[in-house]
């Protein structure tokens, strides 16, 4: 998305394919990040609903946990997501880089 860009959606389709605005996403006070709260934020972000800035704000993320958010959902989808299955999804992305 264009940072200078002053139209934004009122609505993006979010992963599981329900429409998501501002007021649908998930509370700023969370701190429990369930796969799919954390699937919605990156999906908004892509969709343009939220800037990278405006959600790290919002919800007290570091860059990098965003990017990681990031990363993960582009790599594997929202299973990358999941917490208990971080090693396994980085093994298996570097095994596949190397070949």
């Amino acid at each position: 998305m264009i940072e200078n860009q002053k139209i934004r959606p009122a609505m993006v389709i979010g992963p599981l394919g329900e429409p998501l605005s501002v007021d649908s996403l998930p509370p700023p006070s969370t701190t429990r990040w369930v796969v799919r709260r954390k699937a919605e934020v990156v999906a908004a972000v892509n969709g343009g609903l939220l800037t990278i800035d405006e959600v790290c704000e919002r919800y007290s993320l570091t860059l990098e946990e965003f990017a990681s958010w990031q990363r993960a959902v582009d790599r594997s989808g929202m299973q990358g997501l999941r917490v208990t299955r971080i090693q396994h999804y980085r093994d298996l992305y570097e095994r596949q880089q190397k070949y």
